[in-house]
């Protein structure tokens, strides 16, 4: 098979794919006949060959995907005009500090929040699959240790937790949490926005108060470089 052909398979198997397809399975497609090295420089100019369009080939924590560009975003809503899910501050901001502190437990978040973290909020985030438990703290009573999934990732559109927006020391938890909440893929898959229940987001990023152990507001974040579990590029 020649590269032309081989192109031409491999754009037509990421079109149809219903999930990003790792590298591993794109290879699968051609039997042996084309290398990893092949198989990568065909993905670079299918990259190019997408560029001016309004769809983009974007590599992702578990695998590569067709996805529309985000300035397409205002025009296929009009398409499915039903609203995303929409989360709680507190459920957002938990997000924000597992995203950026992990692996943490439950009780570095109260730590950070100033407030309690309520179970629900955990499972909410678990079962959209953003976070997971992925070990236990040697500590009394082995508390569960929290970090972000692939899943996470890819509904953001990122390949690994260093294309995160960077945070300073100073920004604290709402830098954190106003990165994730400004980030245009965050719910719903590529090119969905982020919706806070209740409340104008706008509004809840100015003048946020200060921390109050009897109020549900943030703490501060301490400053420390994101650690990056995801470690594997799309394979």
């Amino acid at each position: 098979m020649n590269t032309t052909q081989a192109k031409r398979v491999l754009e037509t198997a990421l079109i149809c794919a219903a999930e990003p397809l790792p590298l591993n399975e794109m290879r699968a497609l051609f039997e042996g006949e084309i290398g990893s090295d092949t198989l990568r420089h065909l993905l670079d100019e299918l990259v190019a060959d997408w560029q001016d369009r309004g769809v983009e080939l974007v590599a992702l924590a578990s695998g590569w995907r067709f996805q529309s560009r985000p300035e397409m975003r205002e025009f296929l809503d009009r398409l499915h005009p039903e609203k995303p899910p929409r989360y709680s501050r507190a459920a957002m901001e938990t997000l924000a500090i597992v995203a950026y502190r992990q692996p943490v437990t439950r009780g570095d978040i109260e730590d950070i929040r100033g407030v309690t973290v309520s179970s629900q909020i955990v499972k909410q985030l678990e079962d959209r699959g953003w976070i997971d438990a992925i070990g236990y703290r040697e500590a009394p009573g082995r508390p569960a240790l929290y970090a972000t999934t692939r899943q996470f990732l890819d509904d953001l559109g990122l390949a690994s937790l260093d294309q995160l927006p960077a945070i300073d020391s100073a920004g604290g938890a709402q830098a954190a949490f106003e990165a994730l909440q400004a980030h245009p893929t965050l719910l719903e898959g590529p090119q969905a926005s982020l919706a806070l229940a209740g409340d104008d987001p706008s509004e809840l990023l100015e003048g946020m108060p200060a921390p109050d152990p009897g109020s549900d507001s943030p703490a501060t974040l301490p400053s420390a470089p994101p650690t990056d579990l995801s470690t594997d590029r799309p394979a």
